[in-house]
């Protein structure tokens, strides 16, 4: 049976859940998919691990939201959750969507064997806990108080967890789906993953707020060092397109079929930057 968002009747949890898992750039399931695709997996394996890191990154923007981390009141061009319900609300939604996210990755339709399921799941509680996107948001809360800003390499370092770890995840599913070797992807992703931030850190400093879909200009207001604070916009925009250079250059071995992936890394800096 399939899982279904919560059957909460008058409550607003399944209607709170179903608005923050809406709109969005969708990459990491894009990921799974290309990638099980790449590796020839079927993909209606591959459409539960695709799901399921999309509950986990919903979760997690539900919970940067609040008042008590990043404070944002627009996601996604719409008001966050914790804005249009309230925040006992959006805890409980971020809550319940990692939970969904877990039943998905180890759903018996994503494989028959129930070690790459297990494998998969594991992989999705490192990702996402206090190995990978938790360690990087319990980095980055206390980058904010601290007496000196952070380097280059401890940005890097905070944002191969907070962003890249469900990315790495997400380019590495569809191989561990077919049995092959994830490594390729898993370089791949790396770069992608740094390559995002740091155009998001642009588009924070450079970028429309209508486009973004979220508020820009919030680092700069906080004094927080980003790759743009630290290497300046152009430089940024330098690095940003060499580390599509590195992704790309980590899919040679694939030829023609892993083109959308190519295209997927470019698309990163070309997000009105």
């Amino acid at each position: 049976m399939a899982p279904k968002l919560a059957a909460s009747g008058a409550l607003p949890l399944g209607s709170a859940m179903a608005y923050a898992l809406k709109g969005g750039k969708r990459l990491r399931g894009f990921l799974v998919l290309e990638g099980a695709a790449l590796h020839g997996a079927a993909q209606e394996q591959a459409l539960w691990p695709a799901a399921a890191v999309e509950a986990m990154h919903a979760y997690s923007l539900v919970h940067d939201d609040l008042p008590c981390m990043d404070d944002d009141d627009l996601r996604r061009g719409q008001p966050t959750v914790h804005v249009k319900w309230d925040e006992a609300t959006a805890v409980l939604v971020g809550d319940a969507l990692q939970s969904l996210a877990f039943e998905l990755a180890s759903h018996e339709a994503a494989h028959p064997d129930p070690a790459v399921r297990i494998a998969l799941v594991a992989g999705l509680a490192r990702a996402a806990g206090a190995e990978g996107m938790v360690l990087g948001q319990a980095q980055d809360i206390a980058a904010e108080s601290a007496t000196s800003p952070l380097t280059l390499a401890e940005i890097t370092a905070l944002q191969a967890n907070k962003t890249g770890a469900l990315i790495v995840w997400s380019a590495e599913a569809g191989a561990r789906l077919a049995g092959a070797d994830p490594a390729p992807m898993a370089a791949y992703a790396r770069a992608l993953g740094l390559a995002f931030q740091i155009a998001d850190d642009i588009l924070d400093v450079a970028g429309d707020a209508a486009k973004a879909g979220k508020r820009v200009g919030k680092d700069a207001a906080r004094g927080k060092a980003t790759f743009v604070s630290l290497l300046g916009l152009e430089a940024a925009r330098a690095r940003a397109a060499e580390l599509v250079d590195e992704a790309i250059a980590a899919l040679d071995g694939y030829g023609a079929a892993a083109d959308g992936l190519r295209e997927a890394a470019r698309f990163v800096i070309a997000r009105e930057m």
